[in-house]
């Protein structure tokens, strides 16, 4: 018998042609509904981290960190933007909560700024934070065939650890009651991700 009439490697076809990856394991997701998951949770993250910024502007943009938070806004809204080409690239639809996000990330921001510019900046820190492990995660499942894509989220990475340490930087740790407000906006942050890679 020839080697392409064995089982096991029409069993190998299969699953190439089904777009599973090396290594794969049972419950593992389909390819391409794995990366639709990674465009759509970037996109939507991208857009809450816009809103964030949004709302901290509204409120202490014109102290002394609103060229700060300008500058880290721009960075969240050409990541934005690169996910958007990515959705509509990719025929992936945006997260149905997207209106959702659009209230409630602006009133984060609006809302830490409020307690004041540490609490704003403790914000930054805790969001940044989460989406760092967050891409880090996502560049594992990454294979050379999107290259393009992990050398994005790579940058994007790198931006989001250069607004930890903004934060850091600017007293974050010694907002009020720091390790209880960092905890509930990663907590938060964490369940968003959950269910705006599935809704």
């Amino acid at each position: 018998m020839s080697e392409t009439n064995t089982p096991t490697t029409a069993r190998a076809s299969a699953r190439a042609s089904a777009g599973a990856t090396k290594g794969a394991l049972p419950g593992d997701l389909p390819r391409r509904q794995r990366l639709a998951r990674i465009v759509r949770v970037d996109h939507a993250g991208e857009y809450g981290a816009k809103r964030i910024y949004e709302g901290q502007i509204a409120v202490i943009g014109k102290g002394r960190h609103g060229k700060t938070l300008r500058h880290m806004a721009e960075q969240e809204l050409v990541h934005l933007q690169y996910f958007e080409k990515q959705l509509n690239r990719r025929r992936v639809r945006p997260t149905l909560l997207q209106p959702l996000w659009h209230v409630t990330g602006f009133l984060l921001g609006a809302g830490t700024a409020i307690l004041g510019e540490r609490a704003a900046m403790a914000c930054t820190v805790a969001v940044e934070e989460v989406i760092e492990e967050h891409y880090e995660a996502q560049l594992k499942q990454l294979g050379p065939d999107e290259q393009e894509l992990a050398d994005s989220i790579r940058k994007f990475q790198a931006e989001e650890v250069e607004h930890r340490d903004i934060g850091l930087v600017n007293e974050a740790e010694l907002a009020a009651g720091y390790p209880v407000l960092s905890a509930a906006i990663k907590a938060g942050t964490r369940a968003v991700i959950w269910v705006a890679e599935r809704v």
